[in-house]
């Protein structure tokens, strides 16, 4: 049988807190340790967007003791515990199971290799720099101006998307300078006209921001859609740092969202 390499559970995360230091996240966010301690010895970690149940059932069924994922468990502060509450359930599971909980968050989106920039770059956006103060959106040039039905087509072939809503499209719109911000982005809009932006691709659009000025289009990919690709980054990084140490991508998905 295959010795199982256990480590703690703070060596682990520290290796996503090199890439994405803690104290870059946004004041009201809460990254970092959830439940447990990170003295804790892990026999390996799952990885995901959104701690959920089943991504916790999912990494007993593997033998895993510590989460890591994108958007923290515990988001705003909790007054009850109980069943009945999804959140309140989770925390119950962890807790019963021993299990580690940890999350980056708004750190790992304004990382250099984070959510933004990987959303970027597979878009193909080239000489990126930061929308505002925050660091949080990013904005950037396509090789080459083209329609902006073009660049809708591009994105659902290289996010494999099925849907993406967007503003009104003018006939004959041309991109060429991008704005993105993972996650509920629709807030940087002013941020991305600002910048020169003729687009900015990101989610959680509500329907009156929609309305968009002359010029300028808004695309909602979905939230889980421009986000989900950090996981990935966070296998890699865990991967090349401790080869040898169990690291599961989750294969549930945790998406909340359904399209029919």
């Amino acid at each position: 049988m295959k010795e199982i390499l256990k480590m703690k559970a703070g060596e682990i995360v520290s290796v996503l807190e090199d890439a994405a230091p803690l104290h870059t996240q946004e004041d009201w966010d809460n990254s970092g340790l959830c439940i447990g301690s990170l003295n804790n010895e892990v026999s390996g970690a799952m990885l995901g967007l959104d701690c959920t149940l089943s991504l916790m059932e999912e990494a007993v069924a593997k033998g895993v003791n510590l989460i890591i994922t994108h958007h923290p468990l515990i988001f705003r502060g909790l007054k009850n515990v109980y069943p009945e509450d999804p959140v309140g359930r989770a925390v119950m599971y962890a807790v019963s199971h021993g299990l580690t909980v940890y999350a980056a968050h708004t750190n790992m989106d304004k990382a250099p290799a984070g959510v933004n920039a990987l959303l970027a770059g597979k878009i193909g956006l080239e000489d990126t720099e930061f929308l505002d103060e925050s660091h949080i959106g990013l904005v950037g040039n396509l090789k080459s101006e083209i329609p902006a039905m073009d660049f809708i087509d591009s994105l659902k072939s290289n996010l494999g998307l099925k849907y993406v809503r967007t503003s009104r499209i003018p006939e004959g719109s041309l991109v060429k300078r991008v704005a993105v911000c993972g996650g509920s982005g629709s807030s940087f809009a002013e941020a991305a006209i600002a910048s020169g932006a003729s687009m900015l691709v990101t989610g959680d659009v509500s329907y009156h921001q929609f309305f968009c000025p002359e010029g300028f289009i808004i695309a909602d990919i979905g939230h889980y859609e421009s986000e989900v690709g950090i996981v990935e980054l966070f296998g890699l990084l865990l991967r090349k740092k401790f080869p040898k140490f169990a690291v599961y991508n989750s294969e549930t998905n945790n998406n909340p969202v359904y399209y029919y």
